[in-house]
């Protein structure tokens, strides 16, 4: 299995096409005027506690405030102003913790969506090749992805003899000589925690250890720019886009990364010469004469992405809506008709469907709670091969997911992880005709609503006539299939009504003007 990494860098925006097998599998976008804050932390100010609903909206200097949940305060109560405002040890009160016009530090753990501002947390991770640092978390915790037991326990191993070696280091010497630890740091040695990264299967000690000197310094530099930042402000922004691929997406399968731009490739070099020089020989500069995101078709996929409906080779289909509550996912059989039993010819569909599934989920960045509708199977087993197979296409899936049973009505919940917004909210808008909701009324029913319009103004206005005012459409349908019904209102309200065709006009819009 090959993997390939497209970056196409321009002076307004990055993106990066992740390509498995000629397959494109996954599109990340940045927008120069509109980076993502996920992984940024801000010295911010409690903008307003809500007690009722345990939670606070904190002002991180962007338009709208972020959302900082009870849930996501580092659990450490001990400096609760008031004892009697804590309700339990599990769930304090929010004001027991937070008041309005406190300076806090938070980090962004998922864009702004929409209307919502960014959701935050007290609880700091910042994150390298191999590791994810915990200022205020003594532990170590191994990625689940990593299942070799004698791996993990090697890995835990690597940190915990790094902190020996060093304390003995630092016990054994003059600590204003010493030329890695600063005393700010020998506290975070007793008090950090890290989470062992599923790149870090292998990594040698001293590629771990080079890690965890690096993630010090780092937290190092962000406390001391936070102890003389104002309120609010950033003390801490994660890499841009190009090094945070690098940093996160590749990996031994990943065959080469192809980078467009002169200036990100000598950035993207650098970074891996320091960081994964491993790796160093697989960054590629492009410099064909097509556009990089034409290779393997990147640029129609995407905009196969943006469409409802997806067809697969059987000739079967997917439907994807995606509201604000939940995505919805129906598969249907479409053209294909199979050449044995109807309920093989529903298998088959459905196998497919779970892999392309899959696919889209990443591919559109689509999160929150989807509902797939599989079709119905009659035969259990087959039900739960297809659960098997959408669990396994799932598992390359670097979002985190949870995913329920199959019903008896062959519907699946899953739950996908969403920190930025979804492929189409990135790429489109709502329709301003008909607001997002993809319908715009008949013109009939728009002629119907004139009538009901009319009528209304004829009681409340003196008028020797009326004027409509409306699209095309409307106005042709009102003179043609309605004359007669025109007719008859016209003889019902004894008053004349003309029309005026308003080309800027939508369907749906019209006035009705008394003169």
């Amino acid at each position: 299995m090959s993997e390939e990494i497209l970056i196409n860098v321009t002076p307004q925006e990055t993106r990066v096409a992740i390509v498995d097998n000629g397959i494109l599998q996954e599109v990340l976008i940045e927008r120069a005027n509109k980076r993502g804050l996920v992984g940024n932390i801000f010295k911010a100010r409690v903008s307003r506690v809500l007690p009722g609903m345990q939670s606070a909206f904190i002002d991180i200097g962007l338009e709208r405030t972020g959302f900082l949940h009870i849930s996501d305060i580092v659990d450490n109560y001990d400096a609760a102003e008031d004892e009697s405002l804590i309700t339990n040890i599990q769930q304090p009160s929010i004001n027991a913790v937070l008041r309005e016009s406190q300076d806090i530090l938070v980090q962004v753990i998922k864009d702004p969506l929409g209307t919502k501002g960014a959701r935050l947390t007290t609880r700091i991770s910042i994150p390298s090749r191999y590791l994810v640092y915990l200022p205020e978390h003594p532990m170590i915790a191994v990625s689940q992805r990593i299942e070799d037991q004698v791996e993990r326990e090697r890995l835990q191993q690597v940190i915990i003899s790094y902190h020996q070696s060093h304390m003995q280091k630092v016990a054994n010497s003059d600590l204003e000589n010493d030329s890695i630890f600063s005393i700010d740091q020998i506290g975070l040695l007793k008090n950090g925690g890290f989470i062992i990264r599923t790149a870090a299967e292998g990594a040698s000690e001293n590629e771990i250890h080079k890690d965890i000197e690096y993630l010090y310094k780092l937290w190092d530099s962000t406390s001391r720019l936070k102890d003389i930042a104002s309120s609010p402000s950033i003390v801490y922004e994660d890499l841009p886009l190009t090094l945070r691929t690098i940093r996160d997406l590749v990996h031994s399968n990943t065959e080469r990364v192809r980078i467009d731009s002169t200036d990100s490739f000598e950035e993207a070099i650098k970074f891996t010469q320091n960081f994964i020089p491993e790796f160093v020989t697989r960054i590629d500069h492009y410099s064909g004469e097509r556009p990089i995101l034409d290779l393997y078709s990147v640029e129609d996929e995407i905009q196969k992405s943006l469409n409802r409906k997806v067809q697969l080779k059987s000739g079967g289909h997917l439907v994807i809506d995606q509201t604000e509550a939940m995505t919805t996912v129906d598969v249907n059989t479409g053209a294909f008709v199979g050449h044995k039993t109807q309920e093989e010819t529903i298998y088959k569909t459905n196998l497919e469907a779970s892999q392309v599934i899959c696919r889209q989920l990443r591919l559109r960045n689509l999160g929150g709670i989807i509902i797939i509708d599989f079709i119905d199977m009659a035969s259990a087993e087959h039900g739960r091969q297809v659960l098997r197979s959408l669990e396994k296409h799932l598992e390359r899936d670097t979002s985190k997911y949870s995913i329920s049973e199959l019903t008896s009505l062959g519907l699946v919940q899953l739950t996908r992880k969403r920190t930025r917004e979804s492929l189409g909210h990135v790429l489109c808008e709502s329709c301003p005709t008909c607001d997002g909701i993809g319908k715009i009324k008949t013109a009939e029913t728009v002629c119907y609503e004139i009538y009901r319009e009319i009528i209304r103004d004829v009681a409340q206005f003196e008028a020797q006539k009326l004027l409509v005012v409306a699209s095309q459409k409307v106005v042709d349908t009102l003179l043609d299939d309605e004359s007669i019904n025109i007719a008859d209102l016209e003889e019902s309200i004894g008053k004349p009504i003309t029309f005026h065709i308003e080309q800027s006009y939508s369907q749906e819009q019209y006035d009705i003007v008394p003169l």
